[in-house]
């Protein structure tokens, strides 16, 4: 009997080797359960991945947004957005690092549409426009935007730890005026010129124009226009001042047709 013990009974004095290769036999045989864990470090699940990602981060979104709406900026924290998208608050820290990141993301989600008529569409705004039409434009644009989503981008001005000119956003806002600039001005002053003109709308300037001086909307425009208008040799500084540039397109850039300039 001593002899027929490991010789008869393998699966018995074998059982730990047995149990241990279990996991990778039921990898093989239904990779759907037991294989999760190691088929994650393959290619198969990645597009799933990448997808959950990306369904995750728009449901984060959809409840800063709703929380941005109902509550101001005060309303949108890390673990108020957490649960209100239904998912752990790992999870937005991990998709948006911070607060800021988080309200960096929105405005850049509101901001898509205008950037892309900015990138290719038609006139006022794309890049076809003559430099003297199309700087107006921009800025007449960022005002209206800065004017109708305030205190998303006070909240962001406010928050930020960081320099706003390091912002992948205003970085490529910078560009494409200093590009139209230079085609007008002289391109040495021209990174100048655009770092000036885009301070003439920040959300906090815009919000104590029209807040503590209660500057109307169009004058804040009009003046915006004219104070352009001096850094483009050949413009119109008259009648299209007094309407404001790009007045024609108040459907592009604006809140209500969901387009958002994040200067």
């Amino acid at each position: 009997m001593a002899e027929s013990t490991p010789g008869t009974a393998p699966g018995r004095a074998g059982a730990t080797p047995d149990r241990a290769g279990v996991t990778p036999d039921r990898a093989d045989a239904a990779p759907g359960r037991a294989g999760v864990t190691p088929d994650r470090a393959g290619a198969a699940p990645e597009p799933r991945r990448r997808a959950d990602a990306v369904r995750n981060r728009e449901a984060v979104l959809d409840a800063a947004e709703a929380l941005f709406t109902r509550s101001g900026p005060a309303g949108v924290s890390m673990s108020s957005v957490a649960a209100a998208a239904g998912v752990g608050k790992g999870t937005v820290f991990r998709a948006f690092t911070d607060r800021t990141g988080l309200l960096q993301a929105l405005a850049e989600r509101r901001s898509a549409p205008l950037r892309r008529a900015v990138a290719e569409g038609p006139a006022p705004l794309g890049p076809g426009t003559p430099p003297r039409e199309r700087v107006p434009a921009l800025l007449d644009a960022a005002v209206r935007h800065k004017v109708d989503n305030g205190a998303l981008h006070l909240a962001l001005e406010e928050a930020g730890a960081a320099s706003p000119y390091q912002s992948p956003s205003y970085t490529w806002w910078h560009a494409t005026l200093r590009e139209s600039l230079a085609r007008v001005v002289d391109p040495e002053g021209a990174g100048f010129t655009a770092h000036a003109l885009l301070a003439a709308v920040r959300a906090d300037l815009i919000t104590h124009l029209t807040g503590v001086e209660r500057m109307p909307v169009d004058e804040l425009r009009a003046r915006l226009a004219a104070y352009v208008a001096t850094f483009l040799p050949g413009t119109e500084t008259g009648a299209e001042a007094e309407t404001g540039p790009g007045a024609e397109a108040e459907t592009g850039p604006g809140r209500d047709a969901g387009t958002e300039v994040q200067a």
